[in-house]
């Protein structure tokens, strides 16, 4: 069985950081195309950051340079980084996983790429 599980989210305050951690069970995320999406209430689940099998990576505006995502095959992980959050970083933050059928940047705008996602994880920045 297919399963992604994230972890790492919590409260943290702006300007500061936090790493999130994606471990996939049941398939290698080694060939896969990798990403983190995340969705604030009352707004549609937004692409922040995706990776493909090349380590050929995209970031939504909003968060380049702040975030960095990263992936360890041997431990079948991937990471995203969130340094210097912000109050609009609040959102439940997803993991997805998916074959590259596409440009790294079209497959993190849509996530209609991606078959395998997780559970998601709570990130909320407030003082």
């Amino acid at each position: 069985q297919s399963q992604l599980v994230e972890s790492g989210g919590g409260l943290v305050q702006p300007g500061g950081s936090l790493r999130l951690s994606c471990v996939a069970s049941g398939f290698s995320l080694e060939y896969e195309t990798v990403g983190w999406f995340r969705q604030a209430p009352g707004k549609e689940r937004e692409g922040v950051s995706c990776m493909d099998s090349g380590l050929n990576s995209y970031y939504t505006n909003s968060v380049k340079g702040r975030f960095t995502i990263s992936r360890d095959n041997a431990k079948n992980t991937v990471y995203l980084q969130l340094n210097d959050v912000k109050s609009e970083d609040t959102a439940v933050y997803y993991c997805a996983a998916g074959p590259q059928i596409a440009h790294i940047t079209d497959m993190c705008i849509s996530d209609a790429w991606f078959g395998n996602w997780g559970q998601g994880t709570q990130v909320t920045v407030s003082s």
